[in-house]
């Protein structure tokens, strides 16, 4: 087993503070590019970004063609394509970014439900506080204040929570692969992410054809620059560049000490989304902000204290 540090390093300190920044300002470039590409093109476009030209010099990783599909469909097709509808469909930037991590929770539905893993007893307190951070949410719709406006859509909500769902699965089918290695065989994290990427180009193509209206079909050929830019920034960087200094970190240390600074991801957003947007966020999606955050604190830091 690889040495692993006991203490983090000034380098991998600005590598996660790096990954917790690209991750939680991912969701603004998204809302940028959304205003000249219609979600399927921007999925498209996004991932020929995450495969070129790096497919031309990493080999493709010796696994079964069928964990690499598996992903590119959930993760690419599925996390991304619920993700892109939402945030047209009126979710927030701010919000968003928030909503995705409960992608742990659905995370650890899907693993007692297909790997029998049990839940700790801070995983069961973490989904009990996930789910009313939800219903919160929800309550947004029904129950909505008079003197705010509503600061996303219903299907907005529903999406991106379709969304995290689909990204939950993705985190099942890298576990399923990482099990059918061999021994003498390692996981390649980048190999993986850019060959499986390859994937959800042709659905994203063919989705365009079919659901995008004629006169936005090709429209995106003529995007400005800023909206490339947006979208190479999510090819290129929020895929490849932070998720290969996420799996470094998660290389040199365990991963119950990487996995807390993910929880920087929503705060970015927010500030985020707020600053630069000019977001607003209503009372009781503030509620549901401090649910999911202190899901996530639950299930990350609070094992030891759930111990009997």
């Amino acid at each position: 087993m690889p040495h692993q540090p006991s203490h983090f390093s000034t380098r991998d300190y600005l590598s996660a503070l790096a990954v917790v920044i690209i991750w939680g300002l991912n969701f603004i470039f998204m809302k940028f590019a959304l205003h000249d590409f219609t979600p399927f093109q921007m999925g498209a476009a996004r991932y020929v970004f995450a495969v070129f030209p790096l497919i031309l010099f990493i080999k493709r990783p010796n696994l079964d063609a069928k964990w690499l599909l598996l992903y590119g469909l959930f993760q690419g097709v599925g996390q991304f394509g619920f993700l892109f509808v939402g945030l047209k469909l009126g979710m927030t930037a701010a919000l968003a970014s928030v909503l995705m991590q409960t992608q742990v929770f659905f995370t650890a539905i899907f693993g007692f439900i297909l790997l029998g893993e049990r839940p700790s007893r801070s995983l069961q307190i973490g989904l009990f506080l996930a789910a009313s951070g939800l219903a919160c949410f929800a309550m947004n719709y029904i129950a909505p204040q008079t003197t705010n406006t509503p600061a996303t859509t219903l299907f907005g909500l529903i999406f991106c929570v379709l969304g995290a769902s689909m990204w939950s699965a993705s985190n099942i089918v890298v576990r399923k692969a990482q099990q059918s290695l061999t021994k003498d065989t390692s996981f390649d994290a980048v190999a993986f992410l850019v060959w499986s990427s390859v994937v959800p180009i042709l659905p994203f193509v063919a989705l365009t054809l079919m659901y995008d209206a004629e006169a936005t079909r090709w429209r995106w050929l003529a995007a400005p620059w800023s909206s490339w830019v947006s979208v190479a920034f999510l090819g290129w960087v929020a895929t490849i560049a932070a998720y290969a200094m996420w799996t470094a970190l998660l290389k040199r240390h365990p991963a119950n000490r990487v996995a807390p600074f993910s929880l920087g991801v929503p705060v970015v957003g927010i500030t985020a989304g707020m600053v630069i947007l000019g977001e607003q966020i209503t009372t009781w999606q503030w509620a549901g902000i401090g649910l999911v955050v202190a899901a996530l604190l639950t299930v990350m830091l609070g094992q030891r204290f759930t111990r009997i």
